[in-house]
């Protein structure tokens, strides 16, 4: 296949299904961006449960989606269709977004994020497979980095919408969950009508077997040792919604945080795509994983809102220059047979590294306080560049 030209509008063009992808990211995002940016100060302050509580939630909810992305993408490999998939995930995830608001205690909101994230890993490998499958090899970066734009616009205008929500409903969190069903039953019904799959795959005759870790390329096998270590420092952004409100955000204004984080991602993401396709990957994820320990180094030091936000911006910004480029390094990886799987996997291992992090940063923050949670996710990820630094030059993704 010939390289991209250098005059832009030669290349070609970007695949109608990214696009669409990306819309169907766009109306989800904007709905369980609206749960999540109101549910830190739902849980800690109207239901009253510790910060350890609420990293056990977020962390429990992301480990259960990561399990349903290493068996969707097995699945998906075997049989070769994504579609399916793709919209089994976006419905379970329309569907559990009523369960929010009619909830009064911590366990029915635990049933809700269940719901949610099993959807959100359900549909994960396949999309990203889908994705990988109709680009060419030379605009795959551009391709995950768009998806992850549009994913990130709905991400950004979602706590600038919750924020107006509240101001609207005076304060009335149940009544914002109500509206935020509506994206996501849009969302759904948008893939289902404009989602197209290629016909010309060929089903896989192998038999799932949870040993097939063992069967993956050793450079995706590498690369998901570095996205443990990764994940072990990526808390989840709740905790810079409460470092927010430690520094004097109010409950109803605290939403904010979230806005300035997506929209540092949202201007990122699309331009790192574009930079993986014209030079190393991994060095664009060695920039991320820097910018991460800037980010965990100025919150741990932070107690002004300036610093907070200098520190929210660049957390922001290493997520454009890490979440794409990783995919992006998944699918050079991997062979065609393998790229549902390949992907489930990475996320399957990175998922329980989130699940650990929530629940370590839960419990060092309620015992230790704020800054010593951000500084052990700085050291965390120093270690995890520095075993990027080590991945052989050999590795096609790496190089």
């Amino acid at each position: 296949m010939d390289q991209p030209l250098p005059n832009a509008a030669a290349r070609p063009a970007l695949p109608r299904t990214v696009w669409v992808l990306g819309v169907v990211s766009l109306l989800m995002d904007l709905s369980s961006e609206i749960y999540h940016a109101l549910l830190p100060a739902f849980l800690t302050i109207t239901l009253g449960l510790p910060v350890a509580a609420m990293g056990a939630l977020d962390g429990f909810a992301e480990a259960t989606a990561s399990m349903a992305k290493l068996v969707s993408g097995r699945l998906s490999d075997r049989n070769q269709r994504r579609k399916p998939w793709i919209l089994l995930g976006y419905g379970m995830a329309a569907l559990s977004k009523p369960l929010f608001p009619i909830a009064t205690t911590a366990l029915p909101v635990l049933g809700a994020r269940f719901v949610d994230r099993l959807g959100k890993g359900i549909r994960g490998a396949p999309r990203d497979a889908m994705i990988a499958d109709e680009t060419p090899p030379e605009l795959r970066g551009r391709a995950f980095g768009l998806r992850q734009s549009m994913d990130t616009v709905g991400a950004f205008l979602a706590p600038l919408a919750a924020i107006g929500l509240m101001i609207l409903f005076r304060n009335d969190i149940r009544a914002v969950f109500w509206v935020a069903v509506i994206p996501a039953f849009l969302s759904f019904g948008f893939a289902w009508v404009m989602l197209r799959e290629r016909g010309d795959h060929a089903p896989i005759k192998a038999k799932i077997k949870w040993g097939g870790f063992r069967d993956l390329d050793p450079a995706v096998k590498r690369l998901i040792g570095v996205g443990f270590l990764f994940g072990m420092a990526r808390f989840s952004e709740s905790f810079l919604i409460l470092k927010g409100i430690d520094a004097g955000i109010s409950a109803s204004w605290s939403p904010i945080v979230l806005a300035l984080f997506n929209l540092a991602y949202l201007l990122l993401a699309y331009p790192a795509g574009i930079l993986s396709d014209r030079m190393s990957p991994k060095g664009l994820l060695l920039v991320g994983i820097g910018l991460l320990v800037a980010a965990d180094l100025v919150l741990a030091k932070g107690v002004s809102l300036w610093t907070v936000g200098l520190g929210v911006i660049l957390w922001g910004a290493h997520m454009a220059f890490t979440q794409g480029i990783f995919s992006r390094m998944i699918a050079d990886a991997a062979p065609e047979a393998q790229r549902a799987t390949s992907f489930g996997a990475f996320f399957f291992v990175s998922g329980i590294a989130a699940l650990l992090s929530s629940l370590g940063a839960g419990l060092i923050w309620d015992r230790s306080g704020a800054s010593a949670t951000f500084t052990a996710g700085a050291v965390l990820a120093a270690v995890a560049g520095a075993m990027l630094v080590l991945l052989p030059r050999s590795d096609r993704s790496a190089t």
